[in-house]
């Protein structure tokens, strides 16, 4: 039995986690817009998300939240995706859009999702319910891809894409108000839990940890992971429009990507407590390249853009949970913020190529 104060932990995680990842889930519908009124190629545009991403996977929020708290850093974080985001809308330049796309919104969505979260509510939970609880924290976020993508498209067709961003901005503080849902100080266990793993001390862990060959194998799949997702988010929206698809469609794929995650997230969150994970993981990625080989094989249609989006979706963040806990189980929870940071980080620099190598390889080749 999960006990009251975690169950508010984890619900005001989730929460944060759906807000922040639907609004960073919509990136992609923006690239036309802002393209054309900056009158620049998609790599600028691809750049600027590239380096959001590269940004949002630095381990050093993650480190923080392990020294000064998650709270306080949740807190700050919703203010600074406010900021970020209220920014962007009076850039007049490539230099301005990578300083608040890239920099800012980067560094705020490092302090607002999975790193920071899952690290907190891994403290409050038993360890036979923690991987199932970090799936629902993780189909919570698909629950914003589901929701905030056909939100912001509505958005774009009524308003200015400058007005779009802003009222999306609204949304983040939310964030920080949530922020007070999570432990205040690190480490932070409920007064009645007992201690199972001991706290090894940090820099003998992170070297161990560099050290350990499922830990480093784990990291290479995460950059695959990376990749893949960031490059069909940010660039499916624009090929699907260049291909005569409307627009309402291409919203409705990314969509459908958020909802069937949240089923897959569950799913293989609570697989991940009953079975071995590196197989779970293994089958994870197995399937998302034959996902995306029939995609690129069968005629493009809206049908076939709907039902890629179905079926990548169902396996889209379902590494999350796998790797979280897999992480938690080799090396523990109290620096586990800092641990998976670090596999995140690879995540993201798989992240940062698939954007930025898709918008340079389109504007080199008109494909």
């Amino acid at each position: 039995m999960i006990p009251r104060r975690a169950l508010i932990a984890i619900g005001c995680a989730a929460f944060a986690v759906m807000i922040s990842t639907g609004i960073r889930q919509s990136f992609g519908l923006f690239l036309q817009p802002i393209t054309a009124d900056l009158q620049s190629g998609r790599e600028t545009f691809s750049l600027a998300i590239a380096l959001n991403n590269l940004i949002y996977g630095l381990p050093l929020v993650g480190f923080l939240a392990d020294w000064i708290g998650p709270r306080l850093v949740l807190m700050v974080g919703g203010l600074l995706y406010a900021a970020g985001l209220i920014l962007v809308t009076m850039i007049s330049s490539t230099i301005g859009l990578n300083l608040t796309f890239g920099l800012l919104v980067g560094l705020a969505l490092s302090a607002t999702t999975y790193v920071v979260v899952l690290g907190a509510v891994a403290q409050l939970v038993p360890p036979t319910q923690r991987t199932r609880t970090f799936g629902f924290i993780t189909a919570a976020g698909s629950s914003g891809m589901f929701v905030v993508p056909p939100i912001a498209q509505f958005l774009l067709v009524n308003f200015t894409w400058q007005m779009a961003l802003t009222i999306l901005a609204g949304l983040t503080l939310i964030i920080a108000l949530l922020a007070f849902g999570l432990p205040n100080r690190p480490g932070q266990r409920l007064a009645n839990q007992p201690q199972i793993e001991p706290d090894e001390p940090f820099f003998p862990l992170l070297r161990r940890a560099s050290r350990n060959h499922s830990y480093l194998l784990l990291a290479t799949g995460f950059f695959v992971c990376g990749f893949h997702v960031a490059f069909i988010a940010t660039h499916l929206p624009a090929f699907l429009g260049d291909q005569g698809i409307p627009p309402y469609v291409a919203a409705g794929t990314l969509s459908l990507v958020g909802g069937l995650n949240i089923v897959g997230s569950f799913s293989f969150g609570w697989f991940g407590d009953l079975y071995r994970k590196k197989y779970l993981l293994s089958l994870i990625y197995f399937m998302r390249a034959v996902i995306i080989a029939i995609f690129l094989l069968v005629p493009l249609t809206s049908f076939s853009a709907l039902a890629f989006g179905a079926a990548i979706g169902f396996f889209w963040l379902a590494t999350v949970p796998l790797t979280s806990g897999t992480v938690a189980y080799l090396f523990g929870t109290r620096y586990l913020s800092t641990l998976y940071g670090c596999v995140f980080l690879s995540h993201q620099v798989g992240a940062f190529l698939g954007v930025w190598l898709g918008g340079r390889v389109y504007d080199a080749t008109g494909s």
